[in-house]
């Protein structure tokens, strides 16, 4: 009962329910351990019993993070202050631009009159949150709870601070005095401009006719150009483009990075960097630049995989010789600006990059001195690899430079929404960011999922999961500077997994997933530093939402103006027998997709290549027959409801056409968002990742190809008849103009 309560206090699940009539118990080892992991010592009854007594005669008159909603009522802790208490609200430095511009931020300095809010205020036409005058808005509810319809206001003593990360100070009558975080944010997030539709594609998979073995950012910037004037798209979404973990090889799957924070110069077009052009070593760039075209050419038409470790050895041997290459002084103010504005974050990765060439990619294995970041000895060795440190450095900036100049392009053409960015759920345990922030990872855990219909044994994904307690003692700093470098050059960000900013499933190291346990974060304030930051960017924010999600957190997600994610074959009506969902059914607030980077392909989907892949992997759990009988069915009922809906004129049979049937579907649903993931324009049927295997299949190093397997070029993409087939579909008609002269009917 003692370890139970221990962990409830500290967040810490004792059991879970993989469906709404089971409940199963979490082994008290796993607790122990969770726990110790959080800094509580609960390894024996006189521990428990020590850290229960310490943790309830505990009493704080704030937490160290409150959050404020604009026009919401306050939250309880600062609601409940006794009256006659005085609340000082100082803004950050770093989050004022007045500070930044050399005048010190002014203090906000009110007090509690009386224990009960104030009535209702309505603010006047056009006033914006934040602007001082209160508003009325719904009372605040459990992150996890539907809001309530009432109305309330804050009371009448509160001024409310304009949006951002600022410090709140409170004393009591009784002289009791309190300081923490307090985050003012916009309630909702950005909203699509409007209805749009756009692709889905991995990256790396993308070649052009110029590319150096792999998709890069001007094939980004070009597919975004091109589909923007071309086809009227709204948007382009890409995999994670995070800094990967060195090596030979490297781990090739872009949701295990070595940082979150930074991208990955791998990605970089090199030739459209503009020293590339001053470059005096010409022979040697030309003789990488034909080594490059070599890589390209087995790709697409040796059947070579995507070998992305080559490709980084030939653009790392280029911008060697590109950084050698002074900057003007346009471009240094440029970089310098940068610099400064990343600050010690950025010059931590650096350092990791350097010293992960000299020691190796997993930082657990340097020399001692070098595994804190802060030690005499770290500092040493920043002062000898300078030099590397300004390289990796340099990078950084180059490769920021082109991602906002993709979109750029996206927002040239008309894309009312540009570049998706993606959010991986986390980072490798060797890499950049656990070494830099130690403090705020987990020690001896791992990220996955639990046991449940489709994998029984769980899944544990290696990845330490951010410490909820660390997290908010340090006013989600972090969680901040992350979200702010993704936003800073995007048009919306994807989050992988967002049921992670409520709890995550972590997995004590040496045991199953199996093992593990749910462990809270505080997703109120999670939500609440999203908002904020995509309030900055003007992002819109789209949610991974697939998979087992808790109760309330769809709610949650919504009221905060965040999108879901809603896959065609997933959507049935499951408390009215299973059948499939009829599109006005979906919901509004969602990105709708026929399929997804770790889903099979549309084409496969329909004639059913998928099943006898796995077949051929060994990865079924019944026999051919059955599975293929199972998908067969599965597929005939959505075949039947097209055609029911007169969505598949052609009739059964042509799969073109049942592809242009699905996705004349989506657009029937009143989804902000529809995703065509690219591959299908072509009839691609291999899936760039398949869940459940690592060297049985080659994920994430597949080109994208036609349906006989033939990697195609992004200039063969944009001229493909299939393509324009079903992009006829999607594409937004413009009302007619009559002539002079003529009505219109």
């Amino acid at each position: 009962m003692g370890l139970s309560r221990l962990a409830a206090l500290h967040g810490v699940a004792t059991s879970y329910s993989p469906s709404p009539d089971v409940t199963v118990s979490v082994p008290d080892d796993t607790v122990i351990a969770v726990l110790a992991a959080l800094g509580v010592d609960a390894g024996t009854p006189a521990d428990v019993r020590k850290c229960l007594v310490a943790a309830e005669s505990r009493s704080r008159l704030l937490p160290p993070t409150v959050v404020v909603w604009a026009g919401e009522p306050l939250p309880p802790a600062l609601a409940g202050l006794p009256p006659g208490s005085t609340v000082t609200v100082e803004p950050e430095p770093a989050e004022t631009p007045g500070h930044l511009a050399g005048r010190p931020p002014a203090p906000l300095s009110m007090r509690s009159r009386a224990a009960a809010p104030a009535a209702p205020v309505t603010r006047p036409p056009g006033t914006a949150p934040g602007s001082g005058t209160s508003a009325s808005a719904a009372p605040a509810a459990s992150p996890l709870a539907a809001p309530d319809t009432a109305t309330a206001s804050a009371p009448a003593w509160w001024i409310p601070p304009p949006h951002g990360v600022h410090r709140i100070h409170v004393r009591t009558p009784d002289h009791r005095r309190a300081t923490a975080t307090l985050i003012a944010a916009p309630a909702r997030v950005p909203q699509p401009p409007e209805r749009s539709h756009g692709f889905l594609v991995q990256l790396y998979s993308l070649l052009s006719a110029r590319s150096w073995g792999m998709g890069d950012l001007g094939d980004l910037a070009d597919l975004a150009g091109w589909a923007g004037r071309t086809l009227g798209s709204g948007f382009v979404q890409v995999n994670p483009l995070h800094a990967a973990v060195p090596g030979r090889p490297t781990d090739p799957s872009p949701y295990r990075p070595s940082s979150r924070r930074f991208p990955d110069p791998v990605h970089l077009h090199v030739e459209s960097i503009p020293e590339y052009g001053h470059v005096r070593d010409r022979a040697t760039l030309d003789d990488l630049r034909q080594d490059a075209a070599a890589l390209s050419e087995a790709v697409l038409n040796k059947g070579a995989l995507i070998d992305r470790d080559a490709v980084w050895e030939l653009k790392r041997q280029a911008l060697e010789l590109v950084v050698e290459v002074p900057l003007t002084p346009g471009r240094r103010a440029a970089y310098c600006d940068f610099l400064a504005e990343q600050g010690q974050a950025l010059e931590d990765h650096a350092l990791w990059c350097a010293l992960a060439e000299v020691h190796g990619p997993d930082w657990h294995t340097w020399p001692e001195a070098l595994r804190d970041p802060r030690s005499p000895g770290t500092a040493r060795a920043r002062a000898e690899l300078l030099d590397r440190v300004d390289f990796h450095c340099r990078l950084a900036w180059l490769t920021a430079t082109q991602l906002a100049a993709a979109q750029r392009s996206a927002e040239d053409a008309g894309m009312s929404i540009g570049i998706v960015h993606d959010l991986a759920v986390g980072v490798h345990p060797g890499g950049a960011d656990t070494w830099a922030q130690q403090d705020a990872f987990a020690p001896s855990m791992s990220v996955g999922a639990p046991p449940d219909a489709f994998n029984a044994r769980g899944q544990d994904w290696g990845l330490p999961p951010w410490r909820p307690d660390v997290l908010a003692a340090t006013g989600y700093a972090a969680y901040r500077g992350l979200l702010r470098g993704l936003l800073a050059r995007a048009g919306a960000l994807r989050i992988d997994h967002v049921m992670g900013l409520f709890r995550l499933w972590w997995v004590p190291e040496g045991r199953p997933p199996t093992d593990g346990t749910y462990v809270s974060y505080d997703a109120e304030a999670m939500l609440a530093v999203l908002a904020l930051e995509a309030h900055r960017a003007g992002a819109v924010v789209v949610g991974e939402d697939l998979g087992t999600v808790e109760p309330g957190v769809r709610e949650a997600l919504a009221r905060r103006g965040v999108l879901g994610t809603s896959v065609l074959w997933f959507e049935r009506d499951w408390e009215g027998g299973g059948r499939p969902l009829a599109p006005e059914k979906w919901r509004r607030d969602c990105l709708a997709t026929a399929t997804t980077h770790d889903l099979p392909s549309t084409a496969a989907r329909l004639t059913g290549d998928h099943v006898t892949l796995r077949h051929r992997l060994g990865l079924l759990t019944r026999s051919l027959e059955e599975e293929l009988t199972e998908d067969a069915t599965d597929t005939a009922e959505w075949l039947a409801l097209l055609a029911r809906l007169r969505m598949l004129p052609e009739g059964d049979g042509d799969e073109e056409a049942a592809v242009r049937a699905v996705h004349r579907f989506l657009l029937r649903t009143p989804a902000r968002m529809t995703g065509v993931w690219l591959p299908d324009t072509v009839g691609d049927r291999r899936p760039q990742n398949l869940p459940g295997t690592w060297d049985q299949y080659p994920n994430w190093r597949l080109p994208i190809a036609d349906p006989e397997g033939h990697p195609v070029t992004l200039e063969e993409i944009t001229a493909s008849p299939r393509l324009h087939a079903l992009m006829e579909v999607l594409r937004p008609r413009k009302p007619h103009t009559a002539p002079p002269g003529e009505r219109r009917p």
